[in-house]
């Protein structure tokens, strides 16, 4: 398989960088307010089964990486947040365009503020949610897409490759130069099985078609994934994919602009580009959010990392609304009947975290 040169910003490492320092630095002298705001914050998210029980709201709080209105990523667990405001009275606040070095100081500062629930929508905050946690153990932080566990840190993890694979047969059985491509955002296991899973799809179809990969090293800059996917275009690929989240919009409009077909990620992106965003896989993180609001209501919650895919309804597959009539209808059966071999489990996507 032939690979993109990988549009990695140097930004990132220094980023990381000062992630890492913000979480090994500082003293260990703790003020009286420190103290106080940290008893407070663990009395509160100690009964936060009571609570339920008794009616009184509890404050969950949700920090990601983008915009809350991306039609991706990031809105997907805002919707999920708003679902726990109104069907059972939660008191939410959320930080959105959060970087790395800025995860632990937003986690500690909603622990500090008595909230109940911290909810970090990515896998970068699976390490902060450690570190944080482990200052306030009463307090439960839920990381998605993370695999970060403890007593008070618990991951629901979405098979998302089920999503990616489905993407890859459909790419495989539309493209006429036999060239498709892929563009991430940062690398993380989260997001490599779903480019993997796109490329073992589409090889179960044609073993011989060319998949080309790039990552922007952005999850929110749309013209560097258009610039990824416009060289991909360049070079004769006539298909893309994404789990880019806000930057992945990029990648669409390139796809929209050359007359291509594409496939969206995360939210329902058929509106992006109706006629070119052929489907979407789309993750139902409010089902997952729900399910770990749940977890802690119901006495439930374990330290642990949970899976959830297309069996548990997380996981699914966009309509093709009017781009129905440009797929042919043996194509459209197949991907059908694969689903449902996915959720009865006949049928298991790989899942391969491992950059190719």
């Amino acid at each position: 398989m032939k690979k993109m040169k990988k549009f990695v910003a140097m930004a990132l490492s220094l980023t990381m960088a000062v992630s890492m320092l913000t979480a090994c630095g500082g003293g260990s002298k703790e003020t009286k307010a420190e103290t106080k705001a940290e008893s407070a914050a663990q009395t509160t998210a100690e009964s936060a089964s009571e609570k339920a029980a008794e009616g009184e709201p509890l404050k969950v709080a949700l920090c990601v990486t983008g915009a809350v209105n991306d039609m991706g990523w990031c809105q997907s667990a805002y919707d999920g947040l708003k679902l726990l405001e109104e069907k059972y009275g939660a008191e939410i606040a959320y930080t959105e365009n959060i970087q790395a070095a800025d995860m632990v100081a937003a986690f500690t500062d909603y622990a500090a503020n008595g909230y109940d629930i911290v909810i970090g929508h990515g896998f970068q905050f699976g390490d902060p949610a450690l570190e944080v946690g482990a200052q306030y153990p009463d307090t439960k932080f839920i990381c998605v897409e993370a695999d970060a566990s403890a007593d008070n840190v618990a991951s629901y993890v979405m098979k998302c490759e089920e999503g990616g694979y489905i993407e890859g047969i459909l790419a495989a059985h539309m493209t006429e130069s036999n060239k498709i491509g892929f563009i991430g955002p940062i690398e993380g296991a989260s997001l490599i099985k779903i480019m993997n899973g796109f490329e073992d799809g589409a090889k179960s179809v044609n073993p011989d078609i060319e998949v080309q990969t790039a990552w922007t090293g952005s999850f929110t800059d749309t013209a560097l994934a258009k610039e990824a996917a416009q060289a991909m275009i360049d070079g004769g690929v006539d298909f893309i994919a994404h789990d880019a989240n806000e930057c992945g919009n990029g990648a669409i409009a390139a796809a929209q602009e050359a007359g291509i077909y594409a496939t969206g990620d995360s939210y329902d992106q058929h509106e992006l580009a109706p006629e070119t965003v052929l489907t979407s896989s789309m993750y139902h993180v409010p089902v997952l959010i729900e399910a770990a609001y749940n977890d802690i209501v119901n006495g439930e919650f374990k330290g642990e990392v949970k899976y959830l895919g297309m069996a548990e309804g997380v996981v699914e597959m966009a309509p093709y609304y009017d781009m129905e009539s440009v797929i042919p209808e043996d194509v459209r059966k197949e991907i059908a009947e694969l689903i449902e071999q996915i959720k009865s489990g006949e049928f298991v996507v790989p899942c391969d975290t491992t950059a190719r």
